[in-house]
């Protein structure tokens, strides 16, 4: 009955995942501490425990981890093959459950194992995955680790001016937080930088800092290590009596850490007693039938058998044994390539983060002149200007609008590289659709004496679910090309299906016109960005040469493919096919009124108050020249905190407010300002790419996003159009 009583408490405990959690960190902790005291042995029996406990529970993180400690355990031991493959099987549960504190750790183990193999440049890949790691989790303390042992590798590499301001990071940091033993091997390694840089008073100074904080601290291998270090500077500085003290308490010390150590492991031990325990069993059977046969000759036969048959099973042990020892070494360099790989991704990813975030920067800085620019050619236009500046001006206009659209495209095509392309299925007329996107390019097409025809199948039918907004630039990009590459002549466009499964349709479209062409060997490279034809044409016709390259990037995004083909001097026709969903569901955006189209003189424009928020002085006069365009009186503050005060002490109908301020930004000013009033129209007037940031303005609370520069009669009917919504409440209240 008690063991009754004993099995089901204990088979309890095994499946309570709490308890196994709390036993799997227990035997991790113990094996930390065994690590700390040098019982390598006992680590890793503690460790073995746990990984089988915890691959029992399948508890990911837990496996992780442990795999990371044996690989710490292994490069201790210097068996720097089997800590890669550990760490190997580290990063790749690491990475699936998105473990970024423990995954920047495994990094971090990985540039030591570089470091030990002398690996300098692998060594530093590795660590700076590893910041990259610690830094999205704010962990300050691994980070001052890591910078400390990328200086140590910069320091081996003899790039001493770099390894010092590497290492004064990690000092500042260990400082500001008060990381003790950090900042006494910073400073030993420190010195050591300093020496090589022929500081030696500096040097010695440092050393003696880091020291005193390793002896109040019992920080034993740092306090050992610092010994030499002072040592050889006061060797160095002709005092010897002094150097042959720190030396002394050097060689002391290293004794008692020795005696402490205790490595219990023998590589192959296990193979070699597996081996000699089968021959000894092969040999107790023979033994046992030459005892059991009586006859002399039948035993002398059995023990020329049982000879041959030990001898060819230990042939046959060594041919294994050997085997499998080429195996483990091909093994061991396939995960060694594959955790280059893996840092490898990182370094790309890293790279391609870096891009994004510049690329962010630097449109935004050009988008904010382009305001002005824009602004002010648009205002001097309507100014009544003297005919000979009207040639000039339009020229500024046509070079802000043609910069406007090559920033867009270039964001565009980044979008598409770094897969933050999301599709946004609506319902749609896609023949209506078509012949709106015909109308807006017609009047390009009428300056070249185009003339575009459209095809629509009749048997197909017009409405579907797709993102209509892909397909519209798709279609504006193709038909806009050809418009440019013709002159007096022809464009047809067509749409016609060539399969249907149920609701999907796939359909085929063409741009066909009868312009310049293109010649085969351009043809190879036409979808690549910044290729156009040759750089005559580019100068002669225009473009940024990334139309096509939107163009594949969306098709492939939609699921579908493009064809060209082309014949100089003929013409040439785009084929592109998508999957399309028909529905019987009329568009929705069909009665959706996305401007002010009514009369704005129903609209009391002498009393609309308006608060632009802008710190950008010439931004703040653009604004404010367009809203007296309009009729409309404004106020005008410089940043956030102004901007809530005014909003809180006076009855405003529209708020402009600018993003990037000095001060609380225009996110911050709209959160405060919606917890007092939730009604206020308030427009993000802003340069930032919006796609990037539109979860960031709906969570703040913007009624709608205005995109500096901007066209001017968007904003007038903007503005109109909220104006006149409000007006109409008020009417119905």
């Amino acid at each position: 009955m008690l063991i009754n009583i004993s099995a089901f408490a204990q088979k309890a405990i095994d499946e309570d995942p709490e308890l196994v959690q709390n036993n799997i960190n227990y035997r991790i902790a113990q094996s930390q501490t065994e690590l700390e005291n040098y019982n390598y042995y006992k680590a890793k029996k503690n460790l073995d425990e746990a990984l089988e406990l915890a691959e029992k529970a399948d508890f990911k993180k837990s496996i992780g981890v442990i795999y990371a400690i044996k690989g710490r355990l292994e490069l201790i031991l210097e068996e720097e093959e089997k800590a890669i493959k550990s760490l190997n099987k580290a990063i790749e549960i690491q990475r699936i459950i998105n473990d970024n504190v423990n995954l920047g750790s495994s990094y971090k183990t990985f540039g030591d194992i570089y470091f030990a193999k002398k690996d300098y440049y692998s060594a530093l890949d590795s660590y700076t995955a590893a910041k990259s790691k610690f830094e999205e989790e704010d962990l300050n303390e691994e980070l001052a680790e890591t910078l400390l042992c990328e200086g140590k590798t910069y320091s081996d590499l003899k790039n001493y001016k770099k390894a010092r301001d590497v290492i004064e990071q990690s000092l500042a940091i260990a400082k500001k937080y008060d990381y003790l033993k950090i900042q006494s091997e910073t400073l030993i390694n420190h010195a050591k930088i300093y020496n090589k840089l022929g500081n030696k008073t500096k040097a010695l100074e440092v050393a003696l800092e880091g020291l005193q904080i390793a002896k109040t601290n019992n920080y034993t291998n740092i306090l050992n290590e610092g010994y030499v270090v002072v040592s050889d500077l006061y060797y160095e500085l002709d005092n010897h009596k002094l150097s042959r003290n720190f030396l002394s308490a050097h060689l002391n010390l290293s004794d008692s850490i020795r005696s402490l150590t205790r490595i219990n492991s023998s590589r192959n031990q296990e193979t070699q007693f597996r081996l000699n325990e089968e021959i000894e069993k092969n040999k107790e059977v023979v033994q046992k039938l030459e005892k059991a046969e009586d006859d002399k000759n039948l035993g002398t036969l059995i023990s020329i058998l049982s000879v041959a048959l030990i001898t060819i099973l230990s042939l046959l042990t060594l041919s294994l044994y050997k085997n499998n020892n080429i195996r483990l070494k091909t093994n061991n360099m396939l995960h060694k390539k594959n955790g280059e790989l893996i840092i490898a991704k990182e370094k790309a990813e890293l790279a391609s983060k870096t891009k994004a975030n510049f690329l962010s920067t630097v449109t935004h800085e050009l988008r904010t002149p382009l305001y002005a620019v824009t602004g002010l050619s648009n205002m001097l236009l309507d100014e009544n200007p003297k005919p000979e500046q009207i040639q000039h001006l339009k020229s500024l206009k046509f070079s802000g609008d043609y910069l406007l659209t090559f920033i867009n495209d270039i964001l565009q095509i980044n979008k598409i590289e770094a897969n933050k392309v999301d599709i946004e299925p609506e319902s749609f007329n896609l023949k209506k659709k078509i012949n709106n996107i015909i109308l807006a390019l017609n009047n390009s097409a009428q300056d070249n004496n185009v003339k575009i025809h459209f095809e629509y199948d009749k048997d197909l039918p017009e409405n579907y679910i797709a993102d209509q907004l892909k397909i519209s630039q798709i279609l504006i990009n193709l038909i806009g090309n050809s418009i440019k590459f013709t002159k007096d002549g022809d464009i047809w466009i067509r749409v016609y299906k060539i399969e249907e499964k149920g609701k999907l349709y796939t359909l085929r479209f063409e741009v066909e016109d009868n312009g310049i062409g293109i010649s085969q060997e351009k043809q190879d490279h036409m979808f690549e960005s910044f290729s156009q034809g040759s750089i005559q044409i580019n100068r002669k016709y225009g473009g940024t040469g990334l139309g096509l390259s939107i163009v594949k990037g969306l098709i492939d995004i939609l699921k579908g493919k493009i064809y060209v083909k082309s014949e100089l001097e003929v013409g040439t026709t785009f084929y592109f096919e998508i999957p399309l969903e028909h529905t019987n569901i009329k568009e929705a955006e069909e009665n959706k009124v996305t401007y002010f189209d009514g009369n704005k003189s129903n609209i009391d424009l002498s009393k609309v108050k308006i608060l632009v928020v802008e710190d950008n002085k010439i931004n703040q006069m653009i604004t404010k020249k367009i809203l007296t365009k309009m009729d409309l009186k404004c106020d005008i503050v410089d940043n956030g905190e102004d901007a809530v005060d005014r909003i809180k002490n006076n009855d405003y109908n529209i708020i402009l407010m600018d993003i990037h301020m000095p001060g609380i930004s225009g996110i911050e000013a709209t959160k405060i300002v919606r917890s007092f009033d939730k009604e206020l129209t308030i427009f993000a007037l802003t340069a930032v790419t919006i796609e990037d940031k539109m979860h960031e303005f709906e969570e703040a609370g913007f009624t709608d996003i205005i995109p500096k520069p901007f066209k001017q009669e968007e904003f007038e009917k903007k503005l109109y159009n909220a104006l006149a919504s409000k007006n109409n409440t008020s009417s119905s209240a």
